[in-house]
């Protein structure tokens, strides 16, 4: 084998994983599972990832290049081809010789793109030639979420949503008790964020940054973190981490000295949580069930759910949510998060609490979700939370909660999309 192939390889697979983003929800977890990238070198794996992960991110920008010079349109193996090149070049920087011809490569392999290998250098180096296009980072965006979300937040929002989504994102960390945040930050060439979490660019191998082996912290959106904070979690209370995988949350309680319960239907993915839970010597109750349906009598202190929902904003790390995302998920979705809720309420005891929190951008999902709530439960009151004492941005206070969107804190990067409410049990 050449050394040539290796790279041709991690490009084809980074094709697929694109396609397989761009063919329903689970497309890109069952591309990730196969053959072909893990039988990648771990080096190849990542780069196959972050050419996936840059075209996602820029999908809107690329296409609108490539219209602009394709006559007709190609078979979508060549599209791939075009958009895994492009995507190299704007979010990687790849030189253009490697990417031209690699992808005049890749061409040749296949029966079904191999007439296609001129067309394929002629783009490129068209491209090349007469310069990249200009920036146009809501053009990313799919069309009818650009709608929806420039009619409820305003143009301005999502300008701002858009730039910091076309971006590969830090990695936020949260910390046990006792741990210093400002050691490990400058151990990691990061920063404390407003709430604890510490922010870092740096790329790599997890296992071997500092801390690790300890059990010091664990990956969590500084977003993410947000939720916990409002619901206030003391030593020795009783607390229920509704649909808790992948156990971020559930974490964050533990470390509280809280007694949890972390509940999900997903088996497979309370594996995930065991494995934190174990490494970073934290402890809790693990549960595999249905929340609406889990058959056990006990009340708690406080109960948080975070709900299933249409992920828009985790459009920072995972591009893939806003191209398997349709409009009828929005409504589906509402009616789970409806249920559920009700379902967390009965196990609040009285004079508990509940936070609600989706990490979606949809006000149903959201902000709607509240009134009906409250009608329907009378023996709840909404809390207002201050966004100061829980690590959220100024101006994150909105309509019946916390709002969180990825175009707040530009100066750091951003966050995730987060809704969070409050609500009090008084009778």
């Amino acid at each position: 084998m050449s050394e040539a192939e290796p790279g041709i390889e991690a490009r084809r697979v980074a094709g697929a994983l694109l396609e397989g983003a761009l063919s329903g929800r689970d497309g890109l977890a069952a591309v990730q599972a196969g053959k072909p990238f893990n039988a990648l070198p771990p080096q190849d794996r990542a780069f196959a990832r972050a050419v996936a992960m840059g075209a996602l991110r820029r999908l809107g920008e690329i296409d609108r290049a490539l219209d602009a010079r394709l006559k007709t349109a190609p078979p979508q193996q060549v599209r791939t081809l075009l958009r895994v090149a492009l995507a190299q070049r704007l979010a990687l920087d790849v030189p253009a010789f490697a990417t031209v011809s690699t992808a005049v490569k890749l061409a040749e392999r296949e029966a079904k793109t191999r007439p296609y290998k001129a067309l394929v250098n002629a783009v490129l180096r068209g491209l090349e030639r007469d310069g990249l296009p200009d920036a146009d980072p809501v053009a990313n965006l799919p069309g009818w979420l650009q709608a929806r979300w420039t009619q409820v937040w305003g143009v301005d929002a999502v300008i701002g949503i858009a730039r910091t989504a076309r971006e590969e994102p830090a990695t936020d960390l949260s910390l046990k008790p006792g741990v210093d945040a400002a050691a490990l930050a400058a151990a990691l060439d990061g920063e404390v964020l407003p709430g604890g979490s510490v922010r870092t660019r740096r790329r790599g191998d997890l296992t071997t940054w500092p801390g690790y082996d300890a059990g010091d912290w664990w990956v969590q959106d500084a977003a993410a973190a947000v939720p916990v904070r409002a619901l206030a979690p003391q030593a020795g209370e009783s607390v229920l981490d509704l649909c808790a995988a992948p156990g971020g949350k559930t974490l964050q309680l533990a470390a509280s000295g809280a007694s949890v319960v972390a509940l999900d239907r997903n088996a497979s993915r309370l594996k995930r949580v065991h494995e934190n839970l174990t490494r970073t010597g934290l402890t809790a109750e693990v549960v595999a069930a249905d929340a609406a349906a889990w058959d056990d009598p006990r009340t708690f202190d406080a109960v948080l759910l975070d709900a299933p929902c249409t992920a828009t904003g985790t459009l920072r790390r995972h591009p893939e949510a806003l191209h398997a995302v349709r409009p009828a998920d929005v409504a589906n979705l509402s009616d789970v998060q409806h249920r559920l809720l009700d379902a967390g309420a009965d196990r609040v005891k009285p004079g508990g609490r509940l936070v609600y929190c989706v990490c979606s951008l949809e006000r149903e999902e959201g902000e709607g979700q509240v009134p009906a709530f409250l009608r329907r439960r009378p023996d709840f009151r909404l809390t207002p939370v201050d966004p100061a004492a829980v690590g959220a941005p100024d101006d994150a206070l909105g309509d019946h909660g916390l709002r969180l969107h990825p175009g707040q804190w530009p100066e750091r990067g951003g966050l995730d999309g987060f809704f969070v409410a409050r609500f009090d049990r008084i009778a």
